[in-house]
């Protein structure tokens, strides 16, 4: 994946970076609305990147149509993941509840707590498999809609034909998110700054993920 680590630098190359920033944080500040905003204007910039532009889009709710599909697949993957971990975890509430007495029973807690340890592994291992899957989830998604994003085996065919890229592009991802929780540190309402800052980041790897790719495929 070429130029990776520009992914750090590219905003600053736009000289009205930081109105932009500002605006969309606020944006970002709306419920719901604002996560779709974002997503859209993250989908712009991917644009402009492929268009050999290295300038943030402008920071409004123009985005917020393309931000919304990608939402609704980003949101019936999550959805899908939760569904699948209430199998062990409303089991394991169940159990551990009705063993609250005076005299539990040992093996049946022991169960209770194993299926628990179950739930919150397999969430943990299954949201980092959406994070290394994201690029290929997002270019399937931008080639045809909501439709081929929901398309599991083809996200999946994607993110293995290259494994390289996606180790490099999810360890990436997993750098943009920790940068985009820095605003944290300074106040709650900063992390939405930061969150730009951090899609910003997003539109950059996933580029980078698709010339990566494109090579590969070449050879």
């Amino acid at each position: 994946m070429e130029r990776i680590a520009d992914a750090f630098a590219w905003p600053f190359r736009d000289p009205d970076w930081l109105p932009k920033v500002l605006v969309m944080g606020l944006i970002l500040l709306i419920p719901v609305v604002g996560a779709m905003a974002g997503l859209g204007w993250m989908l712009a910039a991917l644009d402009r990147l492929r268009a050999g532009e290295e300038r943030l889009p402008p920071a409004n709710f123009r985005h917020l149509g393309r931000g919304f599909e990608l939402f609704v697949v980003y949101l019936a993957y999550y959805l899908a993941l939760l569904l699948v971990a209430t199998l062990t975890y409303v089991p394991a509430v169940v159990i551990l509840t009705s063993q609250s007495g005076d005299s539990p029973n040992g093996p049946l807690v022991g169960l209770g707590v194993a299926l628990l340890v179950l739930t919150f592994s397999f969430l943990t291992l299954a949201t980092l498999a959406m994070t290394f899957a994201m690029p290929a989830l997002v270019l399937t998604f931008d080639e045809g809609g909501i439709g081929a994003g929901l398309r599991v085996n083809r996200v999946v065919r994607r993110a293995l034909r290259t494994p390289v890229n996606t180790l490099i592009g999810g360890l990436m991802l997993i750098a943009a998110g920790i940068v985009g929780q820095l605003g944290l540190i300074v106040c709650l309402i900063g992390v939405a700054f930061t969150q730009v800052y951090a899609l910003a980041m997003q539109a950059w790897i996933i580029r980078s993920y698709e010339l990566g790719s494109a090579k590969v495929e070449e050879t």
